[in-house]
This record gives structure tokens, sequence and C-alpha cells, in this order.
């Protein structure tokens, strides 16, 4: 796979040393297994896939390169690059501006953008009255454009699904840009619809099955307004369907909802997957993490705005207690930690979060993942503090060392 030129304070040595052994002795991913690295007071495992995906890297590569090949120039971003802070504020730095927010509301008036300025697509891509809106403008929208090839790819399923006259159902998060540009494209394609999990899919399989009863169509209105294309008809455009998703959900829940609607329809299109390889991956190294049990509680690292972090977060804490924080600064002294609550979409603070893993018998072990946004320093920046709160004398390379000694020798 083709490697990218990602900014140095983005890496981790650390990270970087535990992924390439990975990568070298299971080059085709079939181990799903973690990371332990054993530092004497405390057990880190690193989940296998984690970190920077392929999408992400490109994004980050052609965002820089916008930078440091137009000085002077006036650089914007459609919307946050990627759903990182720490991504996100460092461009701020350099000077590059928004003009929207990740809801679609302006934050620079598109009126101010002039034809030579630079604007940046983000990778989740955008919708085409936007593209028109920017190339009424004289803006060329497709220099620097970052939209994740994975993203590209559901968007030409959606335009063969619309080619042969099937109804596209979008499994995604009506209010993300990714999804909002999928279901932009896929309007133009034909008949589109937004779903946004699993409930809503009961309730759209009901009223299908139910299609002639009084006032199905009124309450299809009502639950799915704003999701639906132009010129959507019910009775019409629900006869033949195919699913296609937001590159970032759930595996497992997105084909329910396609199994689930395959039986409420009368056609439907055997479409494959369309979640993004590192999602998958990332989804399946949490499980196999989780399943090989050992882990105490979970740290989860990223942006809270991050869709696939917050689905690793979903996963993990069915099983054990986890936390979602941006980054080593939410830990703070004496224990206390501030994380997200994905449920509560809020901030909460927790005290002596870790303070059980004390009194253990044994040495506990902390399970760290980061979501496919999240820079590795990041992740390498709250390992360093796990080791301070445990007051670890264990060197970092010597435990680093001895682990890829033994893994080699297995």
């Amino acid at each position: 796979m083709r490697s990218f030129d990602i900014p140095d304070h983005f890496k981790s040595p650390i990270i970087s040393k535990v992924k390439d052994k990975r990568k070298e002795l299971d080059t085709r991913k079939l181990d799903f297994s973690p990371t332990l690295l054993d530092f004497g007071r405390v057990k880190i495992q690193l989940a296998r896939h984690f970190g920077f995906c392929f999408g992400v890297e490109n994004a980050i590569e052609i965002s820089y390169k916008a930078i440091f090949e137009n000085p002077g120039k006036r650089i914007f971003l459609l919307s946050q690059m990627i759903h990182n802070p720490e991504v996100n504020e460092d461009l701020e730095s350099r000077g590059v501006r928004f003009l929207m927010d990740t809801k679609g509301r302006e934050l620079t008036p598109l009126r101010e953008v002039q034809s030579d300025d630079i604007v940046i697509i983000p990778a989740f891509g955008t919708s085409l009255e936007m593209e028109a809106k920017l190339n009424a403008i004289g803006v060329d929208c497709k220099k620097y454009n970052t939209t994740c090839p994975f993203v590209e790819r559901v968007w030409n399923r959606a335009y063969k699904l619309g080619d042969e006259n099937y109804t596209v159902i979008i499994h995604g998060k009506p209010d993300h840009e990714e999804t909002r540009a999928t279901f932009s494209h896929a309007s133009h394609a034909g008949a589109a619809l937004v779903v946004s999990d699993l409930g809503e899919a009961l309730a759209l399989a009901s009223l299908m099955a139910n299609k002639d009863a009084v006032h199905v169509e009124k309450t299809f209105s009502e639950m799915f307004h704003g999701r639906v294309s132009p010129g959507f008809e019910f009775s019409r455009d629900l006869e033949n369907i195919g699913v296609v998703n937001q590159t970032t959900m759930i595996a497992s829940e997105t084909q329910e909802i396609a199994d689930l609607l395959k039986k409420a329809s009368k056609g439907f299109a055997n479409t494959k997957d369309t979640l993004c390889y590192a999602t998958n991956d990332n989804q399946k190294a949490t499980l196999g993490a989780l399943d090989e049990g050992g882990a105490d509680l979970v740290i989860v690292v990223g942006g809270y705005n991050s869709s696939n972090t917050s689905h690793i977060v979903e996963i993990c804490e069915k099983k054990k207690p986890t936390f979602f924080i941006r980054n080593e600064l939410e830990m703070k002294d004496g224990g206390v930690i501030d994380h997200f609550d994905i449920h509560k979409q809020a901030h909460v603070s927790s005290e002596d979060f870790m303070s059980e893993l004390f009194d253990l018998e044994r040495v506990p072990t902390i399970l760290l993942t980061s979501g496919a946004s999240c820079p590795d320093a990041s992740l390498e920046r709250v390992l360093h503090k796990i080791l301070g709160r445990f007051d670890c004398g264990k060197d970092v390379d010597s435990v680093l060392n001895n682990w890829a000694l033994n893994l080699g020798s297995d």
C-alpha cells in the first residue's frame, strides 16, 4: 500500500514499531489479537489495528501540500478535514479557515470566497450542490480534493443502483458530512432515503409491510422528513431497493438493516459491504481484543464527533468499563478523567477511574486503542500518562524490544 508524507508531529516511534512488527508477521491481516506490552506494574494491550487510515493519511498529505504550495494565498477547508481536534487545530494554526462546521452551518460566508482562493474538500467529500456553488465562483474543486476513495466507491455503488432503478437506502448519521454528501450523489442517481439505525429500519420495514393502511404515507413522511430525495413516492420507491452505508458505521448493524429491508421489499440489489477497510479492520481488532479477554478497562482516544471512534466505544462498553478521551490532557492529576459519554453526548468527569485496578491482586491490564482519524502521537502521549500513573520503572524501549523478540520467536 502506498505511503504518505505525514507531518512528524503526528507520528509515534513507539506505535510505529509495534505496527511495523505486527505487519511484518501478519501481512494478510488474519490475526486480530491485541499486542500485549508488560510494564511490570501495568500491562497495556494495543488493538491490532487503529489510528490513521489510508483516506485520512491521503487527506492530511493533500492539505499540508496545499499550504506549502500556496504561500500568501487564502486557504479554506470546506469543513473539518477529519474529525480530530488536534489535526484541525494544527491546520487552523497555519492559517487555514473553515467555511462550514460539521453540521453544514456557515462559518465563513461563501460570498467572501474568490476564484483565486484555495478550497480543500475534506475526506468526507461534499455534495454536488456545494461543488456547483464553488465551481460557479471559479474555485478549482479538484486540485485539493481529499475525498476518501472508499467514500467515492459508495457513491459509485449508488449511481449503479440508480441506473438499475433501485432506490438507494443509506445507513448513516443524517447530519454527518459523509452521509449528506452520499445522499446528494444518490439523489442525483435516483430515489434515495437515509436510515440512521436499526430502530428506524424496523419502523420502515413495518410501514412497507402495511403500505395500504390508513395514514402510512403520512407517518413515513413525518418520520423521514428531510431525508428523502426530491419527488420520493412511498408507494413507488420502496419496491426495489439496495443498501449502502456511511463508511464508518458498525458493520453488523448495516448487515442487519440490509437483511431486514430485503425481506420487506419486492426487489433487493445484492450490494457488497460498503464499509471502508479501516473501519472493518478496527472493529474486528476491537472485538478480537475483547474476545481474548484480560483487559480490566478500555481507553479509546479520538475526536468526540468521530463516527468510527464512537462505534469503537460502543463496541467496547458492552463488555468493559470504557473511557473515551480526546488526548492525554483529559487525564488529570489525582486519577480524575474527563471523558465523553456517547449516549448523553456530553463531557463528564470520573474520579479515581483507575482506583479499582490498584486493588487487584494481579497486574492490571488496560486496552488502549483509537479511531481512524487519531494521530499515533496522541495515543503515545496517553500511554505515557498511564505509565506515569502506575509509576512504572521499566524503560519503554526495553519493553518493546523484549516484546518484539518474544513475538518473533513464537
